[in-house]
């Protein structure tokens, strides 16, 4: 992209002013009402669904560090889609588009970044739990303390957050061109960095930089525990026994390869093969659709999440025959 219809942005006063368009779903017109609704349903069941899990969790008073994780991975799906839906179902209300201010553009990407990111961070230490959990059961409890688990997820969202800003902080330095307009529904890091006036792939580095850091390199450290997970699995002669050890990863493992599956397809490419159109289609499924299957996955395959919902719907029946 030419570097001559640039907007200089050397008055800080300009960043501030500065307004972007997200052009959202603005080509499918005559879908925009059946659109709004169905967004709009998914995104009131994804938060009744993570709602329900923490509730659930919280009220447990003895809290196994599995159900302490997915405490927080409900929490950060609960801000993930506050971050982005609102902001769609607005781009099917307004026919051209929505704006966005400079500074609510960052803050979107920041928001988004940090929390995708301290999920990455936060499958991790899930898949950690299970490896102590199979590969050193007499340790499990010593080791996956409560203040260690604390630590980990305290750690998650700092890691997800610290990157997240560093990643923002160079893209929102780069200059842009006079179009502002975002051929997406909010401000994902591929679509802004599209408008940058730049030939090079310098811009594209610190994307570069927080992939390694939030997808490959947690993914590298869940590959490993679950090698040394199906290593310690092949000693076990019981075959009820290594089914029983398998079935309490399987949540986690649907989880890691539809989060990292996602991710990788829209952020671990060059900027000369992206795709709006495509990139929109990805973006809804691990926006709208992934947070909504978590509760569910988790819900069915989790025997300990059911115990913990089948206790709370117990308390509200109790409560309600009370009145």
């Amino acid at each position: 992209m030419s570097c001559e219809s640039c907007t200089e942005r050397d008055n800080k006063s300009t960043d501030v002013t500065m307004e972007f368009l997200l052009l959202g779903f603005s080509e499918l017109l005559c879908l925009r009402v059946l659109l709004f609704l169905i967004f709009l349903i998914v995104h009131l069941v994804t938060l009744a669904g993570n709602a329900m899990i923490f509730m659930a969790v919280v009220m447990e008073p003895s809290r196994p560090p599995m159900l302490f994780f997915l405490c927080q991975l409900s929490v950060i799906e609960l801000c993930y889609t506050l971050v982005i839906v609102p902001k769609v179902l607005l781009s099917l209300v307004v026919v051209d588009g929505s704006t966005i201010s400079f500074l609510g553009c960052a803050a979107q990407m920041h928001l988004f970044v940090a929390l995708g990111g301290a999920e990455c961070l936060l499958l991790v230490a899930m898949s950690y739990d299970r490896y102590v959990a199979i590969c050193q059961p007499l340790h499990y409890v010593a080791v996956m303390s409560e203040g260690f688990c604390l630590r980990l997820a305290v750690a998650c969202c700092l890691g997800g957050f610290a990157v997240a800003l560093g990643l923002t902080v160079a893209v929102f330095r780069l200059p842009f061109c006079q179009s502002h307009h975002i051929n997406h529904f909010f401000c994902d890091v591929p679509a802004v960095l599209h408008l940058a006036c730049t030939r090079s792939y310098t811009p594209e580095l610190p994307l570069l930089a927080a992939c390694v850091l939030l997808l490959l390199l947690p993914f590298l450290l869940i590959l490993t525990s679950y090698v040394c997970i199906a290593a310690a699995l092949l000693h076990v002669t019981s075959t009820s026994g290594r089914g029983k050890a398998f079935s309490t990863c399987i949540s986690h493992l649907a989880i890691t390869v539809l989060h990292y599956g996602c991710a990788t397809f829209v952020y671990i490419r060059p900027k000369s093969s992206y795709s709006p159109a495509q990139d929109k289609m990805v973006s809804l499924v691990y926006t709208n659709i992934t947070p909504l299957l978590y509760p569910l996955i988790y819900s069915l395959r989790n025997t300990e999440i059911r115990v913990v919902l089948r206790k709370m719907l117990r308390r509200k029946k109790k409560i309600a025959q009370l009145k």
